[in-house]
């Protein structure tokens, strides 16, 4: 169960959080606040919002294809992407805001689940989906995993399987 990614959009969902945060936070921070946003977006209405996939590392899940965004974009060299025209990495402990990348690819509910994550004190919450990487630098958490450790009845984990599969039909895009 995957999603089609939109670089797009996650761009747009960390850039709601760098605003609401001033303009920068610590990576990891930020990782995690993007997982939690998914997480609850997906017991809400079964959709996440960045649409990227999840791992655990050793500090806890993260969305990790914004995780190797943020890498790459501290690196010398590194290409040129939306991501990398609106956020950037200001030295190893801090994603700044470099530019506004709109958020019209974002709902109003959307905003306002981030603005709820945001407001909250849960960024050091254990979650039941995350397993200790050991010696690995990360392990992939599957969106069925975080539907069990929420509960999720058989329907309600099949119509997000179906409502994923959905959103990989109507954008076209292969994973």
């Amino acid at each position: 169960m995957n999603l089609a990614f939109d670089e797009a959009k996650a761009t747009q969902t960390a850039a709601a959080f760098l605003r609401l945060a001033g303009g920068r936070l610590q990576p990891l921070a930020l990782l995690k606040l993007l997982y939690q946003a998914d997480r609850e977006a997906l017991r809400r209405w079964g959709l996440p919002i960045t649409t990227d996939r999840y791992a655990s590392m050793q500090f806890g899940p993260v969305t990790s294809r914004i995780h190797g965004f943020i890498k790459a974009s501290s690196g010398p060299g590194a290409r040129p992407t939306f991501w990398s025209r609106h956020i950037g990495q200001r030295g190893p402990d801090t994603v700044s805001l470099t530019g506004d990348p709109g958020d019209s690819e974002m709902s109003r509910a959307e905003n306002r689940l981030i603005a709820e994550i945001f407001g909250g004190e849960a960024t050091h919450c254990v979650y039941p989906e995350w397993k200790d990487p050991g010696v690995a630098t990360s392990t992939p958490i599957e969106v069925s995993e975080i539907l069990a450790a929420l509960h999720a009845s058989e329907d309600e984990a099949s119509h997000t399987a179906s409502a994923i599969a959905a959103q990989r039909a109507a954008r076209g895009l292969a994973i």
